[in-house]
């Protein structure tokens, strides 16, 4: 047998079943594509294709779907990721350009990349241990209740509300605000539990209990802004394909809500030199995912945090792939400033 053709067949198996969700039979390769044989050379690829694997009888029918081992083959046989249309890349330009802080940006980009894709799309907060302080306000909203808010350069922010124990002023919470302002500006999120003790010399003796109380906040703000968190959106997309997954799409949700297992796989996941990564049903490590594929990539100036989407094996791998890179390439665009 042919190895160009046979590929060729398996291509036009996976187009087709992922186009159709039908078995693929030998007739319909014939009449649809131009792969200038007969039926019954088609019919004895498919039987080879088949005995290596690559492709399965669902039931008792003439027609075949892809296996994961198919899948794989097929995605590894596609040389290079395809550009998005004009008005794709369009698209997602004015909708991320339009975004005001880290939350709105991502909540942003997980429901394009979803509407792009027609899949569950997956966000992954950047990791901020290097990220510095930008800005720390105080807001004094009753004379005992302060706002604290902590800006990182990330655009990250994070907010707590705290009781001082003590009345207090607006001049002091502006003497508050200097020393912290002081030492904790371009101060890393993970060096400011060091900082924050030291501020505690250099204000006026009657607002030691409110300056503790203050860095006690900020320091679980800065841990709350390093929280290892994912984004979802479109998860109604999968209940359109419940039919995608024979077994049960239970633990693929379960897997989503809880995130840990996301998480984990996002980590694990290395890009090729198309600057993308693709795992497919169980190649994933976690049995909750053995009948899902996750297409991902690393965003952001360290490239440490994963984008990507989820959804059945029976997927357009292509469009996806380029629709995955082709985001987060304006994402780490947007963050990069």
């Amino acid at each position: 047998m042919s190895e160009p053709r046979r590929l060729e067949v398996l291509r036009a198996i996976v187009e087709d079943y992922v186009h159709s969700r039908e078995p693929v039979g030998s007739k319909a390769l014939v009449e649809r594509h131009k792969l200038g044989v007969s039926s019954a050379t088609i019919r004895n690829d498919m039987a080879a294709l088949e005995e290596e694997g690559l492709i399965a009888a669902p039931h008792t029918s003439a027609g075949r779907i892809p296996t994961d081992k198919g899948y794989r083959l097929f995605v590894d046989q596609i040389s290079a990721v395809k550009p998005l249309s004009a008005a794709e890349r369009r698209a997602i330009q004015a909708l991320l350009n339009g975004a005001d802080d880290l939350d709105d940006i991502l909540e942003r980009t997980v429901r394009l990349l979803s509407q792009l894709t027609n899949q569950v799309a997956v966000v992954q907060y950047p990791h901020w241990n290097s990220a510095a302080v930008r800005h720390v306000e105080f807001v004094l909203l009753a004379p005992r209740q302060l706002l604290i808010v902590l800006i990182a350069e990330t655009g990250k922010v994070e907010q707590r509300v705290i009781e001082t124990g003590q009345d207090i002023t607006d001049a002091n919470v502006a003497e508050l605000r200097a020393a912290f302002l002081a030492k904790c500006v371009g101060t890393s999120l993970s060096a400011l539990p060091r900082v924050l003790p030291l501020i505690l010399g250099s204000v006026p003796a009657q607002l030691q209990a409110v300056a503790q109380r203050a860095a006690t906040a900020l320091e679980a703000l800065s841990q709350a802004a390093k929280e290892d968190r994912i984004v979802l959106a479109g998860t109604a997309n999968l209940a359109r394909s419940n039919v995608d997954f024979p077994l049960s799409i239970g633990p693929v949700l379960e897997a989503l809500e809880e995130q840990v297992v996301m998480l984990r796989l996002l980590s694990e996941m290395a890009q090729d030199a198309r600057g993308v990564a693709v795992s497919i049903g169980r190649e994933n490590a976690y049995d909750s995912l053995a009948e899902a594929s996750v297409v991902a990539t690393a965003y952001g100036p360290d490239s440490t945090a994963k984008i990507g989407i989820l959804g059945p094996t029976r997927m357009d791998y292509p469009t996806t792939m380029a629709a995955v890179r082709a985001v987060a390439r304006y994402l780490s665009k947007i963050l990069a400033g």
